[in-house]
């Protein structure tokens, strides 16, 4: 085995420590975690500055409303770890001398910045010994919902699908799903399809997914309109969603592949984009409040005919309202644009190319919510 050179270890070094990234990859990720922290910090933090108070008493009452924000957020003991450790950094070290008996004059040196350091590293330890364990739940939360959703389109007669979903965080609140449904109107089923956004973020959004889906699934199999099924997963729903305060607003709708007649109700949800072969757009809007707020609320159903060539797009509020770093939405306007554009394209072209756009769009800013779209075009 050949012994390796000095330059190729410290090659070796940075490439585990970077991951193979390079520069402007590292700056990009530490801007957006530096993003992330400070959107997590300043949100206890009042920044506004009252009429009267000098530049300068601003400046302090701000820097100690931070310094709060993030003791607040360490355990008692850590905090009192890190208080210990600030100190001890901003102590000068000192020396002691004394004489002995003998004459002999004795020098003693302590560096407090030393020692300071050490606490500040034992911290660190222990927080990422901390964030480790969450990775490692979170990414197991992570395989938990992707099976939860489909990986790929299911084969549906007259339609032509793709889906995708890009989470904020490592798992999302945001649902898809196309699956069979008995119709009691027909020996062949029809399809439900389903778009759904939980409020808020993260593992509370994810774990109220994953009841939405679990209600659509037992509730779906038996057959009724599907006013009927909307209203009783509202019913669920309001038992999970803390007095309204973790609603869902969803899109559900029933295509019979037989007729091409879509059925659907939509619940509070984004309204879904109907382009016509013609170029003509329509929304879908009929349908209630979101599911999780009034246990009585009363959902109605629109009805529309989906022909050769219309595409079909259900998507959520992660899309259209995704930001740059100037902090501007993506926006509908440009969205629509992408479907004309991309009219020739097929379903799993065209909604990778609205996410290489988004992507454009937004540049380096963090992603603040969770993007799911789905396009369904009629063949």
């Amino acid at each position: 085995m050949e012994k390796q050179t000095f330059t190729e270890r410290v090659h070796q070094f940075w490439q585990r420590v970077t991951e193979g990234m390079q520069l402007s990859e590292l700056w990009s990720q530490f801007r957006r975690d530096a993003h992330s922290g400070y959107r997590l910090y300043s949100q206890d933090v009042d920044s506004t500055r009252v009429t009267g108070i000098p530049q300068s008493t601003h400046f302090i009452g701000v820097a100690r409303q931070f310094f709060w924000a993030i003791i607040e957020k360490l355990t008692p003991a850590r905090r009192i770890l890190l208080l210990a450790a600030l100190v001890l950094i901003i102590v000068p070290g000192g020396e002691w001398t004394w004489a002995t008996r003998s004459g002999e004059v004795k020098v003693f040196g302590l560096d407090f910045h030393f020692y300071g350091g050490i606490l500040m590293f034992a911290l660190l330890i222990l927080e990422v010994a901390d964030r480790v364990v969450m990775k490692r739940d979170l990414q197991i939360a992570k395989e938990i919902q992707e099976w939860l959703l489909p990986a790929n389109p299911p084969q549906v007669p007259g339609l032509e699908i793709a889906f995708a979903t890009r989470p904020a965080n490592t798992v999302a609140g945001d649902y898809y799903d196309v699956f069979a449904r008995a119709s009691p109107d027909s020996e062949k089923p029809a399809f439900l399809i389903a778009i759904a956004d939980v409020a808020g973020k993260s593992v509370p959004a994810a774990m109220l997914m994953a009841t939405f889906q679990a209600s659509l699934k037992t509730l779906s199999s038996t057959p009724g309109p599907l006013t009927e099924l909307v209203s009783r997963m509202n019913r669920y729903a309001c038992s999970n969603s803390q007095n309204g305060r973790r609603f869902t607003t969803a899109f559900v709708a029933e295509f019979d592949p037989v007729s091409h007649r879509l059925t659907y109700v939509n619940a509070g949800h984004n309204n879904p984009i109907l382009r016509r072969r013609s170029g003509l757009i329509e929304r879908l809007e009929i349908g209630g409040m979101p599911l999780g707020i009034m246990e009585a609320a009363s959902y109605q159903s629109g009805e529309v005919m989906i022909e050769t060539g219309d595409l079909l797009v259900a998507f959520t509020d992660g899309v259209v309202e995704a930001e740059n770093s100037l902090q501007q939405e993506y926006g509908e306007e440009r969205f629509i644009t992408m479907l004309h554009s991309g009219v020739m394209l097929s379903p799993a072209m065209l909604l990778n190319s609205i996410l290489i756009d988004i992507d454009r769009f937004a540049g380096s800013a963090p992603q603040h919510d969770d993007v799911t779209c789905m396009l369904l075009r009629a063949t």
